[in-house]
């Protein structure tokens, strides 16, 4: 059936494929070809359970399932490849998510073969992550070429953004207003100087100088990413960790990343290489926020000229009042003390609301951050500006 020009037709399609099971017979649809065969692949992942009504429109419950994928890998590599045949590669992502998440495929993620056949992204890299401890031999340079693919995507699309926002905010930043005359930037001198022109004389006479600022010869700014490791945060791993790389291979720049779970680890070292540097966390465990702090705070050598970011969804497991008191210590000392409840484009996050609170209170609001956001929030701290923040209505 073509319904290409019957957008009515083309609706009962979409909701037939929706709809799965018995309850599209309904619909009077039938599904034939590629329609019959996507349909199969949805009602392989998506499937009624016992006690669900037929349907996939009803998957919410629990239970255990009817049919689905089994625990057969070349079951599983078949269902891959026909997702990647019928779907974009978007929506790929959300189906390998779901059928590793709801039908519990992460054991099979340690057979090579899967991992050839998926799409690589985020969610995915996070999954192997929490598996790192359990890769066997076989499986662990074919999961680091998928991190690998990750990474470098990841890196395309941010770095020259991140860089491009990030060397304004230094310029800017190290401008100097009342500068000695040979380091006078005559050029932006007279143009924030125009209004003061005076025609009788031909001339401008500047209210104020503006200097090129000195060149330094150790880096302008100090950063330290401090993230939280925990199960729950594993895109927020991924991207801070490519960001890491990023900051630090910017001179005007000294940066230190820093995660922790109740362990703190400084994995600053591999800034350089941030596939080696993801494969050093370890998702999962508890949360020691204050722990971490405490740990970053003893490496901050010029406050005024340091920026901190938190990366938490701030469920403390450590001594709570304790934390805190260093932030704000930290704050009182100078240092731009930036919180992200995540740093990743998932959605909402689930966090720690009375925590938020009292960072807020302290003047150190917390929100979530996507990684589109990440250069401007960070432009705005190493300027000292208010911050860019979303919604923040809704996230607290």
């Amino acid at each position: 059936m073509t319904t290409a020009n019957d957008p009515a037709a083309e609706r009962l399609r979409r909701w037939r494929l929706v709809l799965g099971g018995a309850e599209a017979d309904g619909t009077g649809c039938p599904l034939r070809g590629q329609d019959a065969a996507m349909d199969a692949a949805l009602e392989s992942l998506y499937g009624p359970r016992p006690h669900q009504r037929p349907g996939r429109a009803g998957r919410a419950g629990g239970g255990p399932r009817a049919g689905g994928l089994g625990a057969s890998a070349p079951q599983v590599a078949r269902w891959l490849g026909d997702v990647r045949r019928y779907f974009p590669s978007s929506v790929v992502q959300v189906m390998q998510r779901d059928a590793i998440d709801r039908l519990g495929l992460s054991a099979l993620l340690l057979e090579p073969e899967m991992l050839a056949a998926v799409e690589p992204d985020v969610h995915l890299v996070g999954t192997l992550l929490s598996l790192n401890k359990v890769l066997p031999e076989t499986t662990r340079e074919t999961a680091r070429q998928v991190v690998r693919t990750v990474v470098r995507e990841l890196e395309e699309r941010l770095a020259t953004r991140t860089r491009t926002a990030l060397t304004g905010a230094l310029d800017r930043a190290a401008r100097t207003h009342r500068p000695r005359h040979r380091a006078i930037d005559w050029n932006r001198t007279v143009r924030a100087n125009l209004r003061h022109y005076l025609p009788e004389h031909g001339t401008v006479v500047p209210e104020r100088l503006i200097g090129y600022g000195r060149a330094a010869r150790t880096a302008a700014k100090d950063v330290v990413l401090c993230v939280d490791q925990s199960g729950s945060m594993a895109a927020s791993v991924v991207y801070a960790s490519v960001f890491g790389a990023v900051l630090a291979s910017m001179r005007a720049l000294d940066t230190r990343l820093v995660v922790f779970d109740t362990a703190v680890v400084d994995l600053t070292d591999h800034l350089d290489d941030p596939v080696e540097l993801l494969f050093g966390t370890r998702l999962g465990g508890g949360t020691d926020i204050n722990r971490a702090l405490a740990y970053c705070q003893s490496r901050i050598r010029r406050p005024a000229d340091t920026v901190v970011v938190l990366i938490s969804d701030l469920y403390e497991g450590g001594i709570r009042d304790e934390m805190l008191r260093r932030v704000a210590a930290m704050k009182a000392s100078g240092v731009q003390f930036v919180t992200l409840l995540a740093l990743s484009d998932e959605g909402a996050p689930a966090y720690d609301r009375a925590h938020a609170a009292a960072l807020a209170a302290l003047g150190a609001p917390a929100f979530a951050c996507t990684p589109e956001l990440f250069p401007e929030v960070m432009a705005a701290a190493l300027e000292k500006r208010p911050l860019p923040i979303p919604d923040m209505a809704e996230q607290r």
